[in-house]
């Protein structure tokens, strides 16, 4: 413990531990400063359409996807950046003082991470969803649970119109251990939300499996009006 401390003592002198946004000095690696946690840290219901309501209870982004955060995610994601996670850490830690995400979070009974395919997942070296959730929920005391995985691989969906997404997703989601989901309240946890569609699928095959209510929850997403 000792050895660990002082190695932490050393990289915080030779790299004084920053907000992300600013880039001011803060007192503990991973931390915001007090001005921009909070420019970051905007919970908001993501709007749903008519399909996506027959599926999914409600939506919620933590934050907007722009700037510092869009960064954090993505250099996360595609360049395995891990040092990012505890600035991912402050921002829950936050969300889970404030007491309507509390209140949300009270009603759910285990929590399902949007899969990978298994090859992109090799490739990647995690799920993100899961790397920035999981801690996070262990603290709330809601289990993660792999009760998805991903049939195929499917094409990037910012290229395709709305009825080529639809097609791209058609039956690329299965539940494993559907006996785990029966009367369950359901988090739904990825990244970003962007167009939607992926979580819609996900939350279908999860409601189809016997899953009571799906909740989708992500960090990100540039819909929907901040409250």
């Amino acid at each position: 413990m000792a050895v660990v401390n002082l190695w932490e003592m050393l990289l915080d002198f030779i790299f004084p531990p920053h907000c992300p946004l600013c880039h001011a000095y803060v007192e503990e690696r991973g931390h915001w400063c007090p001005q921009c946690l909070v420019k970051a840290l905007q919970p908001h219901h993501l709007p749903l359409s008519v399909p996506m309501q027959a599926v999914l209870a409600e939506a919620w982004a933590l934050g907007v996807y722009k700037g510092s955060l869009r960064d954090l995610i993505r250099h996360l994601k595609y360049q395995g950046k891990r040092s990012n996670l505890p600035y991912m850490k402050s921002l829950l830690s936050a969300v889970g003082e404030m007491s309507d995400m509390r209140e949300l979070l009270s009603g759910i009974d285990l929590a399902v991470p949007v899969p990978l395919h298994p090859q992109k997942e090799k490739q990647r070296g995690f799920n993100q969803a899961e790397l920035i959730f999981g801690a996070f929920l262990m603290e709330q005391h809601i289990p993660m649970q792999r009760l998805l995985t991903r049939t195929r691989a499917t094409r990037p969906m910012y290229e395709l119109s709305e009825r080529e997404r639809a097609d791209n997703l058609k039956n690329a989601f299965a539940v494993i251990g559907a006996k785990a989901l029966q009367g369950k309240n359901v988090l739904l946890v990825d990244d970003i939300f962007t167009t939607g569609s992926t979580m819609m699928e996900c939350a279908r095959v999860l409601k189809q499996a016997g899953a009571c209510s799906v909740i989708g929850l992500v960090m990100a997403s540039d819909h929907g009006q901040m409250k």
